[in-house]
């Protein structure tokens, strides 16, 4: 997969404690890879990371912490760098916002410049969220060229980390002194609504729903309406180390900007996906919660990924429905009989990516 071009690779990833990060380093591992991961403890127990117990080198420590970032990176001399580390919760994002800018902002800003100060670093991918355009709820998706902005502190803080990203870009990684003033090529990643197994943060609605099924609760609905970009957590990372690859080959056209989103049928309301996971687990009870919101909550967010389409090659894998049923067989199998199904589902994913001769998987 990928070329082989993550065998023996260094790979240094940020959050690789989280939901997200736990995965990713779950497929780096499994491509080959040497991997350091740099974060904070695993926010919730039970967590991915801990179950799936990776045999890695993890640092705890703050992404706000440029000294220490600057030496794990420079100490290591990885070849690329994914930066995950994030606080990623809107509601959170309320009761802290100087936490979450200080986290989503300035911890941007020292991953870039320890990648800056490390010569051996190559490529460098910055993840940050759908949530960074400036959502005026319409019915199109957002392109990689519309602007950023943000009405919570959670929105703004990724817009931000885009103009970051993009800053030191085009300061000091642009494409016309690669090779020249510098080796480093950077690219920014922007992924819908994700689940999957493994993960049990707080405020989000799958990990609500699973925890509440396990204890025989009804969970409360909050948003019925909204509109999301659902994915499987693997399909965003297929694309992020898709183009770790271009910039390890020393493709600098696609140093940049880009959205991993779902085909059409995978934008849906809260309540069409609740009442979907129900029908694979009848355990799942819910009632939409009265009163009207608390706090803003945008009701419309599409993305539109024609670029990462038509010049990555890369689409989803599974479907809205094959994303739902194996993300409920995930908890289900953990909660029925304690059994981690990760690694036969990143095994299902990989080989259901090489029936559809998607490039990475055949090459």
């Amino acid at each position: 997969m990928f070329k082989d071009i993550y065998k023996e690779k260094r790979v240094f990833v940020t959050g690789h404690t989280g939901f997200k990060g736990s995965w990713l380093v779950l497929w780096l591992l499994n491509l080959g890879a040497q991997v350091v991961g740099y974060s904070l403890e695993p926010p919730t127990q039970p967590n991915h990371y801990d179950l799936i117990s990776p045999p890695i080198e993890s640092i705890v420590g703050d992404i706000r912490d440029l000294s220490r970032v600057c030496q794990s990176i420079q100490s290591f001399k990885p070849d690329v760098v994914l930066h995950l580390a994030a606080q990623s919760l809107v509601r959170r994002s309320y009761g802290d916002p100087v936490g979450t800018f200080e986290t989503n902002v300035i911890g941007t800003v020292n991953v870039l410049e320890a990648c800056r100060q490390t010569d051996s670093v190559k490529a460098a991918v910055i993840v940050t969220s759908d949530k960074c355009y400036e959502n005026r709820d319409r019915i199109s998706g957002y392109r990689e060229t519309d602007p950023m902005g943000g009405h919570d502190p959670y929105s703004g803080s990724k817009g931000c980390a885009e103009l970051v990203a993009a800053s030191y870009r085009r300061s000091f990684f642009s494409v016309e002194d690669y090779q020249k003033t510098h080796q480093t090529l950077v690219v920014s990643v922007r992924a819908g609504n994700i689940f999957g197994g493994g993960d049990w943060g707080e405020d989000r609605l799958v990990p609500d729903i699973v925890r509440a099924a396990s204890r025989n609760e009804k969970v409360l609905i909050r948003n019925p309406q909204a509109i999301r970009p659902w994915q499987h957590v693997m399909e965003p990372l297929a694309g992020y180390l898709l183009l770790g690859q271009q910039l390890l080959e020393g493709k600098k056209d696609f140093s940049g900007a880009w959205n991993f989103g779902p085909e059409e049928r995978g934008h849906k309301d809260v309540l069409a996906v609740v009442k979907e996971l129900q029908s694979y687990w009848p355990a799942i009870d819910f009632e939409i919660e009265s009163g009207g919101r608390d706090l803003h909550e945008a009701d419309l967010l599409k993305l539109d990924c024609s670029k990462a389409h038509a010049n990555l090659g890369w689409r989803p894998i599974w479907n809205d429905t094959e994303m739902l049923e194996k993300t409920v067989r995930w908890y289900r199998e953990f909660y029925e009989s304690g059994h981690v199904l990760s690694r036969e589902q990143l095994a299902a994913y990989t080989s259901g990516a090489r029936g559809q001769r998607i490039s990475w998987a055949t090459t």
